[in-house]
């Protein structure tokens, strides 16, 4: 058997931007991962990374960890298979195109700045994500739900099929992880938003695998984070 281990990027500013790089927090986040894996003594055989910035940069924090402890660290594959779905593009696409999204994108607005911001934002976010998998409003030019569903699990396959007796590690985001544990589990497709939600930065989900079964051993890890203040979901 072989083990796959999925780690949500570090914390990063702003929110779902392409080009969003890791915060001072986030970049804490990966360091204390690193640490914890070297107390503990886990390596791995290959390491793979989506090509967004918050991602890769995630994978160079904890790679210089493990080289400046003279550890080894395989060099990073980059697979934008492991990318983000398109959240900008959802939000900016769909919800002028419907009344409802657009009274709550109006509520969000009014909103900014003061306590209730996030939680109007995600009031938002989550009706827009619910029409995005149920494919109920024009998506064009926005990454169709059956797309990255795909994609994610093409992914997953080419991993699957390799060598047995690996251990991988792949750097993505709250998405592509959602959809793996969805794909493992065989459930149904709206459970991919409840899953994803609660994907916190840096942690860690494992699965093992052959060349015929993926297999979830453990989902959402945070053992690094020892520190309340440490625990974001953005």
């Amino acid at each position: 058997m072989s083990t796959l281990t999925l780690v949500r990027h570090g914390q990063a500013q702003p929110f779902q931007r392409e080009g969003a790089v890791l915060s001072s927090l986030g970049e804490a986040q990966a360091a204390m991962l690193a640490q914890w894996w070297l107390a503990k003594r886990v390596s791995f055989d290959h390491v793979y990374t989506g090509a967004l910035v918050r991602q890769t940069q995630t994978e160079q924090v904890v790679a210089k960890c493990f080289r400046d402890a003279g550890q080894p660290w395989p060099a990073a594959r980059h697979d934008a298979s492991w990318n983000e779905y398109d959240a900008p593009g959802v939000l900016a696409r769909m919800v002028p195109a419907d009344p409802r999204l657009a009274a709550l994108a109006a509520e969000f607005e009014q909103a900014r700045g003061g306590p209730d911001e996030k939680r109007r934002f995600q009031r938002m976010f989550e009706a827009a994500m619910s029409c995005w998998i149920e494919g109920s409003l024009d998506q064009e030019g926005v990454e169709l739900w059956p797309a990255f569903r795909d994609r994610v699990s093409a992914a997953i396959g080419r991993i699957l099929a390799g060598p047995a007796s690996r251990r991988v590690v792949v750097f993505t985001s709250g998405g592509p992880i959602g959809v793996s544990v969805q794909f493992t589990l065989k459930a149904p497709a709206r459970s991919f938003l409840d899953i994803h939600w609660r994907v916190r930065n840096t942690s860690v989900t494992e699965f093992v695998f052959d060349r015929e079964r993926l297999t979830l051993d453990s989902f959402n890890g945070i053992p690094h984070l020892d520190d309340l203040g440490l625990l974001t979901y953005r």
